[in-house]
């Protein structure tokens, strides 16, 4: 496939002027070799000559800021004392870059070449679009959901992939991936376009969320005020998943619940918040009890299930006592 060029530059690929096209943002938080080689693998695509990048460091405890400074001096850096979350995190880029575009990519995140001219493209010719996403994919080629429909008590409460097999054009999914760009309800955010038009309209992320859904909240607001959200399967990335989160399992858990809470909260009413709520509760003491028994069998897999009966005993003890700020990933 021809490279295309991006849009602001000319042919050779140089901005005109000071005409920033493309601003790219990742966040880290003790992802340190992670985020080096995502900055490395995105400056061998070749798209450095027209583009910016901003990194955003949310108090690393691992020196990802100064080893990111040494070995990328061209990258604007802003380093965090704390963990400020992934949406403040970002904002502070996204009010600072100059790009008529932004990128937002996972620090374990990584386009093919490309997928970022692919976004660009598809965007450019929809002037309606304000946000646009790629196909990610697992280490060995295996699709992950990288779209679907905005969270609702069917999808939240029943098995996704029940509602997603019985209807799949209410519930889209990567059992079924369009052939070419397709509008849909909502994007994952790991490898994520955004044009700075639509959110000067809508406004930024959504502070509220510390971590998770702050992207889904973004495409439902951008959509209620007449911008489109455009899955782009052409434009593909490797996406590792999770590794900001890894080695906290409880802690993230109760995090993306209270997101989802918040979600249900500010989109779908008081209502169908409390009957998430109770229906959640229910679901997490069925997986404790079983989990627990299975846990006690002595068998290869049995350590597993112990770690899960723990998560969830951890889930159902933050619901009993109310949902206490206090707990999850955030710091103060």
């Amino acid at each position: 496939m021809d490279r295309a060029v991006l849009p602001g530059t000319d042919c050779g690929g140089k901005l005109r002027g000071e005409n920033v096209a493309l601003s790219v943002v990742l966040v880290s938080f003790n992802t340190r070799d992670l985020t080096l080689r995502c900055l490395r693998h995105l400056y061998s695509l070749g798209l450095h000559p027209q583009m910016e990048v901003w990194v955003v460091d949310n108090g690393s405890s691992d020196n990802s800021a100064s080893a990111v400074r040494e070995a990328f001096p061209e990258v604007s850096l802003l380093s965090n004392d704390r963990n400020l979350g992934f949406a403040r995190a970002a904002n502070m880029a996204l009010q600072r870059c100059a790009g008529r575009y932004a990128l937002l990519l996972n620090t374990d995140c990584f386009p093919e070449p490309g997928a970022v001219e692919e976004l660009l493209r598809a965007m450019e010719d929809r002037p309606r679009v304000g946000i646009a996403a790629g196909s990610l994919l697992h280490g060995d080629g295996r699709l992950q959901n990288s779209f679907g429909s905005a969270p609702s008590l069917w999808t939240e409460l029943l098995p996704k992939g029940i509602v997603e097999v019985l209807c799949p054009s209410r519930f889209p999914s990567k059992r079924r991936p369009p052939m070419g760009p397709k509008e849909v309800e909502s994007v994952v955010g790991a490898f994520l376009m955004a044009k700075r038009r639509a959110w000067e309209h809508v406004g930024l992320l959504d502070e509220g969320y510390f971590l998770f859904l702050e992207e889904t909240d973004w495409c439902v607001r951008m959509r209620k005020a007449g911008w489109s959200v455009l899955h782009v399967p052409q434009a593909r990335a490797v996406h590792l998943q999770g590794q900001s989160a890894a080695g906290q399992k409880a802690p993230a858990r109760i995090e993306f619940y209270r997101s989802r809470y918040r979600f249900f909260s500010l989109h779908r009413g008081a209502w169908a918040t409390r009957l998430l709520k109770a229906g959640l509760i229910l679901k997490i003491l069925w997986n404790w009890t079983w989990s627990g028994l299975l846990s006690r069998i002595p068998w290869p897999a049995a350590r597993a299930w112990r770690d899960r009966h723990w998560v969830d005993r951890k889930l159902l003890s933050w619901h009993l006592r109310g949902c206490p700020e206090g707990w999850g990933l955030k710091q103060g």
